[in-house]
């Protein structure tokens, strides 16, 4: 036969679906993916079967007609922003649909949805056992009745988060240690009721945690965080205590000694936390040291500053807005400790700091090659008109945030 005849071939006759399916997940983009399934039928139930993320705002019975198309989906959102996190929005009888239909799923996002109680979460832990991440972050009727039941019913849960989720307590964190021994993350901002008798009986269980947040749980102190410091001492890298007013110099001390790893460490608002507790930290062999929020730690000194410049080789991110002790003097300490060394520091943030002015900062970027974000808000000393005058240059990507018309970098919230 002449291979040029006007013969043609279907793709549909030659390709198996096992092919097609190969070819659908080479496509990189969403838009390509989508694309795919408009071809023909028989390509768009290809598509529907592998897909394996999906966004959705949905009632029962649209949730039932996905579950019987994504049959192999893997991630669920069903967050509502906070504009829209009005009643009904998710129900738990979408919940149930979802444990029901969904049977491979791993992520439900769930965030603002605060129609949901403590029933939903108990089909979530009965029909998906398999779930590896949940947030349902501001979801505020939930209570630990409903989350230890998460708890039990997925043993293989990485990923928890329950920021403002205001009455969980204790409870869950014991739930947590019995059942949950792979958790890596854990989120618990705004949980006041939480306690140093839960980390407790968190860190007995749960040792591989390499992310907590606990800021603004103002019933946390140096026990609790202390017991988490040696229970998660070779996995914890992020440890967030945001206004936790109760910690002080037993905590840091005990992160000193044992978290070797830690990367990200807010403290921010810990007033009771003394100079000396400082410098140790900044003198420990905690090298890893990347993002440090230190606003508010009123007990800041030149001294434990310049350790902080000096020996945190590896600090990316720095806050120490409002220590107004803080003097120009800390960064002529920090260029005679360093000599020819440079900084790695990439954002630094002085806001508040009235003894700081335009000679610190001139000595802070002989030092800083690759500074991207500077805030020197209500810096009485340190204004455009002056850092002109007195002939800085910043970096060229870096960012002056002088009266705060510039949007700041999340990587210390």
């Amino acid at each position: 036969m002449d291979p040029l005849s006007d013969s043609t071939v279907c793709i549909n006759d030659t390709l198996r679906d096992n092919e097609l399916c190969f070819i659908l997940a080479r496509l990189e983009s969403d838009k390509d993916k989508e694309t795919f399934g408009l071809v023909c039928k028989r390509w768009l139930h290809l598509q529907s079967t592998e897909r394996k993320k999906l966004a959705a705002r949905a009632g029962p019975h649209m949730l039932l007609k996905m579950a019987a198309r994504f049959t192999r989906l893997i991630e669920l959102d069903l967050s509502q922003s906070i504009s829209r996190s009005f009643y009904p929005g998710v129900t738990d009888s979408d919940l149930s649909v979802i444990a029901n239909g969904f049977k491979c799923l791993r992520v439900l996002h769930l965030q603002n949805c605060k129609g949901i109680t403590d029933a939903g979460m108990v089909a979530i832990g009965d029909g998906l056992s398999s779930l590896r991440s949940l947030d349902v972050s501001y979801c505020r009727k939930l209570t630990d009745k409903g989350l230890s039941a998460v708890a039990k019913g997925c043993p293989d849960l990485k990923i928890l988060h329950l920021a403002g989720c205001r009455f969980v307590t204790d409870g869950i964190l014991g739930a947590l240690s019995k059942n949950c021994h792979n958790l890596e993350v854990l989120g618990l901002q705004g949980c006041a009721n939480i306690t140093d008798n839960g980390l407790t009986s968190l860190a007995s269980g749960c040792q591989k945690i390499n992310y907590l947040d606990i800021n603004k749980c103002s019933n946390v102190g140096d026990v609790g965080v202390s017991t988490i410091s040696r229970g998660c001492s070779s996995s914890l890298k992020t440890l967030k205590l945001l206004d936790c007013y109760k910690i002080g110099d037993e905590a840091m001390s005990s992160l000193a000694n044992f978290c070797k790893n830690l990367e990200t460490l807010i403290i921010g608002g810990c007033r009771d936390i003394s100079d000396d507790a400082i410098r140790s930290l900044a003198t420990s062999s905690i090298s890893n040291l990347k993002n440090l929020r230190m606003d508010w730690c009123l007990n800041l000194s030149n001294t434990s500053l310049n350790c902080i410049l000096s020996q945190c080789r590896n600090l990316e991110a720095l806050d120490i807005g409002c220590c107004e002790e803080v003097s120009d003097a800390a960064f002529h300490l920090m260029s005679a400790s360093l000599e020819e060394a440079a900084l790695s520091l990439k954002i630094l943030k002085v806001s508040n700091c009235p003894k700081i002015t335009v000679v610190g900062i001139g000595i802070l970027l002989d030092k800083c090659k690759h500074l991207e974000y500077l805030d020197v808000r209500s810096c009485p000393h340190i204004t455009m008109a002056g850092c002109n005058e007195a002939g800085l240059h910043f970096p060229e990507c870096c960012k002056v945030n002088f009266n705060g018309g510039i949007s700041e970098p999340s990587v210390l919230l």
